[in-house]
């Protein structure tokens, strides 16, 4: 393997300030193989933004492997109150397929995330539209809790201990911050005060590339790993099929929607489409390549980012394979 291109593609945007610093890094199923620091020490903690859906969609998962959830699950089973005034039933799978219509709140909303949930109102019936949603995941958490007895966050970094991503927090103080959040519209201390289950982690590259190999392992069969090969499989399974897709993630995007995971099948820009994983609002990247045996991370922290194409670096690593 060689990752040459890949690195020099992160070097390349963070010296032109496109980006203000990056931490890039690769992984197979026998552990990381490379990881670089561009402006920022390789140990840096990132706000990931929405990388914790993927995460939160893991805990949620294990329940069900559990027996304790199935995907069908009613979000009123844990929140009797949800929906009154809706003739639809938002079940789990849903809330993990942004398939819920809940109507979406801003990221940085002042109002707790419960509120919200219960009273922002529905955009569309469950189940006949895709459109992007954060707040679904506050719903995700809620069933979790209901079936488990154990906060979201709590189950999530318990499974991520097991792995070795002992880095991951929902503490902000020491992370490094978004210089241009207020330019893209995000109060960023209102935001992390939120603690949202779609959002709110933060962590290091060397955490979720850890999260990587775990994921390989279990592709390649291991039956020992933080998910049994079949609940891996139900959460790469496309749930969206070809109902319509509503911005911000149009059909010619070309992603489907898995439990919680971006499934880019029919993305135009990768010259390797079998990939499952989830970016962030800064620019944060986790992808799973499971046939090439490669995943990989970019941690970075700009909100606008002109010129940043990061098929571009996907492309660059599975050709450096």
């Amino acid at each position: 393997m060689t990752f040459d291109a890949a690195f020099a593609w992160a070097r390349r945007h963070v010296q032109a300030e496109r980006l203000p610093t990056a931490v890039l890094g690769m992984a197979t199923a026998d552990g990381i193989v490379d990881l670089e620091g561009f402006g920022a020490a390789t140990d840096a903690v990132y706000p990931l933004f929405s990388i914790t859906k993927a995460l939160t969609g893991i805990t949620a998962a294990r329940a069900i492997e559990r027996g304790l959830l199935t995907p069908n699950t009613p979000l009123t089973d844990a929140l009797p109150e949800f929906g009154g005034d809706r003739d639809d039933i938002v079940r789990l799978w849903h809330l993990a397929s942004h398939t819920s219509g809940i109507a979406e709140p801003a990221l940085d909303t002042a109002l707790p995330l419960r509120q919200e949930l219960l009273t922002r109102g529905r955009d569309f019936a469950a189940g006949s539209a895709s459109r992007y949603s954060t707040l679904a995941f506050e719903g995700i958490a809620a069933l979790v809790e209901h079936a488990t007895g154990t906060p979201w966050d709590d189950g999530t970094l318990a499974w991520a201990a097991e792995i070795g991503a002992i880095g991951l927090t929902l503490d902000a103080e020491r992370s490094i911050g978004v210089p241009d959040a207020a330019a893209g519209g995000l109060d960023l201390d209102r935001f992390h005060a939120t603690r949202a289950p779609g959002a709110g982690l933060l962590g290091r590259a060397e955490d979720l590339l850890h999260l990587g190999t775990e994921l390989l392992r279990i592709h390649r069969g291991s039956r020992d790993g933080i998910l049994s090969p079949a609940g891996l499989e139900m959460m790469v399974r496309p749930l969206t099929g070809d109902i319509p897709r509503l911005d911000p993630y149009p059909r010619e995007r070309g992603q489907d929607w898995g439990f919680t995971f971006n499934l880019r099948s029919r993305a135009p820009g990768l010259i390797d489409r079998d990939v499952y994983g989830h970016g962030g609002w800064a620019g944060t990247e986790f992808w799973v390549h499971p046939g090439a045996g490669i995943a990989w991370v970019l941690l970075t922290n700009a909100a606008v980012r002109p010129g940043v194409d990061a098929d571009e670096l996907d492309n660059a690593v599975v050709a450096g394979l």
